[in-house]
């Protein structure tokens, strides 16, 4: 019996404690789970006295064993299987290629002519209806072009077409140019100028119907490496989304050209105004986002593919957080490509929370003083843009979304607001701050964490590590406590910039626990740390709470040793474990 079938059998069998039960959880554990490393350990007496995955079953105490297991059989424990059923896989072999192609101008690795080969022959076969079992997709074929195509256009020469490449389209490009569909050719060749007397389509082609010529339009402009304007990015993603099955409506445009045209922007590195674009496109979707009534809100933006390695602390930090007034938004979805990793939504699903709120439901529980944090699905807080999951695996690479998607703002508040966004990639840390300001919140922050995620390390950075910005590189902007500041959007803010190093702050230097895509495992962490247990998820999760405190420049937290106390005493007290397990229960009960 696995380690996760174990640990969800004692959930299901042993007593469980109450959501609202007061003091402390730290107990003697049995024997037999001491000598079980990572087991769920629980007292003698059956009773649940400790932090860790047997906390997790506080949620909903009235429901049976009969529908708990039912609930372990819909919440696998890995994080893949949390991808939605009945989307189609994309092609293995030209997926691998579009990891080369489909990426920026210094990144991008040209393939060699045997990989080529393959590649062009895969997509030959596909169109003629060889490949049943795993063909290429439409926006394979767009995302993969496209990549193409703007590498000859206007890609340095080390990153453009390789004589292998070049050699293989010679020789595939007169057979594919009688199977493939109009748009893909248009894609490969939109003017003519790459493949000879074979590329007379591109010039000519317009699409069909006004969605699709406005698509085409703008695509032209993209694959030449040129960039649009605010007005004509939202127009386009206005005609086109929702998109496919996930959506409300059939498609209106090509999926090929959609997948050319987010891939693309990626690709030509999105200016300022095309970002504004993207973050802003739905905004009023759902009419005026609902203005809750507190005293500071914070919206946390992870990376919405999750994370694959290590451990992701932000549930916790916000449960954290919320003990003293510091409401935390959290929005993302339950699983994204291409990392396909651990989420806030996965995790909740697992526990039992109710993972599909609306924005009014999720600023209830962000006012109810027993919960004081919130997440949001994508699905029912940005419908178009949940639309697109399936289309996002076939590029393969992440599209704008990948950013803006970080800084949004479902929820408002009545009092203070501030943002907090993840960035990996040299050149998005100052973007997302554009984004947070054009949000006018009152302060912003954007973190390098482990894997681009939010988690700050306490593990000490080697001497050796690579070059670039380090982990725990934080920047970002505050309303001011003095007079030096200046003036935007009109909001008076002061600018930071800061690598934390965990070590000054009297944290050991520890490695981060690694999760592996378990789903069960992350949580056994957050738990046993919520429940008191020291070690390196407990450290992370306080330094993570009180850092996001002291940089945003909330209420009692300028002074940094007062805030990791505070941080501290609202795990050790209890308090941080009870709001978690409160917001499992209340959340089926809101309206």
């Amino acid at each position: 019996m696995t380690l996760a079938s174990v640990a969800m059998n004692s959930l299901l069998l042993r007593p469980l404690p109450s959501a609202t039960t007061s003091g402390s959880l730290v107990g003697r554990v049995s024997p037999a789970a001491q000598r079980r490393p990572g087991a769920v350990a629980w007292p003698r007496d059956g009773r649940c006295r400790r932090g860790g995955v047997a906390a997790a079953g506080a949620w909903m105490e009235e429901a049976g064993t009969a529908v708990l297991e039912e609930a372990v059989r819909r919440n696998p424990a890995l994080s893949e299987s949390y991808r939605p059923a009945g989307l189609p896989r994309p092609n293995g072999t030209v997926l691998e290629a579009q990891g080369r192609v489909c990426t920026g101008p210094e990144q991008t690795r040209p393939l060699g002519e045997e990989q080529a080969m393959r590649v062009l022959d895969t997509i030959l076969r596909s169109a003629t209806g060889e490949l049943k079992d795993e063909p290429v997709s439409s926006a394979q074929l767009g995302a993969f072009f496209a990549g193409m195509t703007i590498r000859a256009n206007c890609f340095p020469e080390a990153t453009q077409w390789s004589e292998g490449e070049r050699r293989a389209m010679s020789l595939f490009w007169p057979r594919l140019v009688h199977v493939l569909p109009p748009e893909v050719k248009f894609i490969a060749d939109p003017e003519g100028t790459i493949m000879g007397a074979n590329g007379l389509t591109g010039p000519r082609y317009i699409g069909q119907g006004t969605a699709e010529m406005r698509l085409v339009g703008a695509l032209r402009e993209v694959l030449a490496g040129g960039h649009l304007g605010y007005e004509e990015i939202q127009c386009v993603l206005k005609d086109v989304l929702p998109f496919g099955s996930m959506g409300a409506s059939s498609p209106s445009v090509s999926e090929a050209l959609l997948a050319a045209f987010l891939i693309g922007q990626r690709m030509n590195r999105e200016t300022d105004r095309e970002l504004k674009g993207y973050c802003l496109a739905f905004d009023d979707e759902l009419g005026p986002p609902p203005i809750a009534d507190v005293n500071s809100l914070t919206h946390y933006g992870e990376p919405y593919d999750g994370n694959t390695r290590f451990f992701r602390s932000t549930l916790f930090v916000a449960a954290v957080r919320a003990c003293y007034g510091e409401a935390c938004l959290l929005h993302g979805v339950e699983w994204m490509p291409p990392k396909g990793g651990i989420t806030e939504g996965q995790m909740l699903k697992f526990m039992g929370a109710n993972t599909h709120l609306s924005p009014t439901q999720a600023k209830t529980l962000l006012e109810d003083k027993d919960t004081g944090f919130a997440y949001l699905n994508l699905q029912e807080a940005c419908p178009p843009l949940y639309s697109i999951i399936g289309l996002r695996e076939h590029i393969k690479k992440r599209p704008p979304l990948a950013t803006s998607e970080k800084v949004q703002q479902f929820v408002r508040a009545r009092g203070r607001e501030s943002m907090v966004a993840g960035f990996y990639h040299v050149g998005y840390e100052d973007p997302l701050l554009m984004l947070m300001r054009r949000r006018t919140v009152h302060a912003g922050l954007v973190v390098k964490g482990e894997e681009g995620a939010l988690s700050l390390t306490t593990k000490e950075r080697s001497a050796h590590a690579s070059k670039g910005i380090p982990v725990n590189h934080c920047s970002g902007f505050r309303t001011p406590s003095s007079a030096n500041f200046s003036e935007t959007d009109g909001i008076s803010r002061e600018s930071f910039r800061v690598a934390v190093n965990a070590q000054e702050l009297g944290f050991k230097s520890t490695e981060t626990p690694r999760t592996d895509k378990s789903v069960l495992k992350n949580l056994e962490l957050g738990l046993s740390a919520l429940g008191g247990d020291k070690g390196p998820a407990y450290d992370r999760i306080v330094l993570n709470a009180a850092m996001a405190d002291h940089l945003l420049g909330c209420s009692g937290a300028q002074d940094i040793n007062s805030a990791l106390d505070r941080a501290r005493e609202a795990i050790d007290s209890g308090n941080a474990l009870r709001r978690l397990m409160n917001y499992i229960k209340i959340s089926h009960k809101v309206s």
